[in-house]
């Protein structure tokens, strides 16, 4: 039990510094438009003075050290084992899709879900290779944020956390749950190779991002703030795409797409 608790809490520290990796270059996923009639999104940001010095400071941590690490891994590692890697921690996800899936009512998300991590466990050799895709079974992704806007939760405020990176109340709600309370095969997985795997998983993850520091343009904090609320209500929504609530605002940058 003592064992599981200490997992978990690393879990925790390992989920914080991939979600700050990942929610400083969410900025490649802008031209995913949010649903027309959907719950609007909040830019309004009554934080912003702590905001942007919590930004700074994640920012000068991961352009010192998660950076370098990262290009280092990059270098070293051939693209079909990176790739691999990849596809190994995000078929570990698929207990998380399939959990939420059915926590929302989605039975057939559910179903894709069990059916990708079965596929590409057995026949992708615990999940280095990506079968279920080429059997026409694209991922789903489904986290308990996810869960929660499903059940009307509002998101809340924007709010930018030490490591933590871009967050909202919801988000960090969801996180918590995904990384304490629902099932994962992470449990599965023993002392001390799971610290190792872990580690590892926020490298690689950090590695793939590097190549979307190009997407960023203009002021860097409007832009992952506006990033990451479109692409989580992008999520929420299922990807039903009508509109782009930003495409007027001026302080937001297209030029690039």
């Amino acid at each position: 039990m003592r064992n599981l608790l200490s997992r978990r809490l690393t879990t925790l520290a390992a989920l914080l510094l991939l979600m700050f990796a990942g929610g400083q270059l969410h900025a490649q996923n802008m031209q995913e438009p949010v649903p027309e009639g959907s719950t609007p999104v909040n830019t309004d940001d009554p934080y912003e003075s702590w905001n942007r010095k919590v930004f700074s400071f994640n920012d000068a941590i991961d352009r010192w050290f998660l950076r370098p690490v990262a290009q280092a891994y990059r270098t070293v590692t051939p693209t079909i084992v990176d790739r691999g890697i990849t596809n190994f921690f995000n078929n570990l996800t698929e207990i998380r899709n399939f959990s939420n899936s059915l926590l929302q009512l989605k039975g057939e998300s559910a179903v894709v879900a069990a059916g990708r991590f079965t596929y590409n466990t057995v026949f992708g050799l615990g999940g280095i290779f990506d079968v279920a895709t080429a059997f026409d079974l694209p991922e789903r992704p489904e986290d308990f944020g996810q869960t929660l806007g499903y059940w009307g939760v509002g998101s809340g405020p924007y709010l930018v956390m030490p490591l933590l990176g871009p967050a909202t109340p919801r988000y960090f709600t969801g996180m918590a749950t995904d990384g304490f309370l629902l099932p994962s095969a992470w449990d599965e997985v023993s002392s001390p190779e799971w610290y190792y795997l872990r580690a590892l998983q926020v490298v690689d993850k950090r590695a793939d991002l590097i190549p979307a520091e190009s997407f960023i343009s203009g002021d860097r904090y409007t832009f992952v703030r506006n990033a990451f609320l479109q692409r989580r209500e992008f999520l929420i929504n299922d990807g039903k795409i009508t509109q782009d609530p930003f495409a007027d605002d001026d302080d937001f940058m297209l030029d690039d797409f």
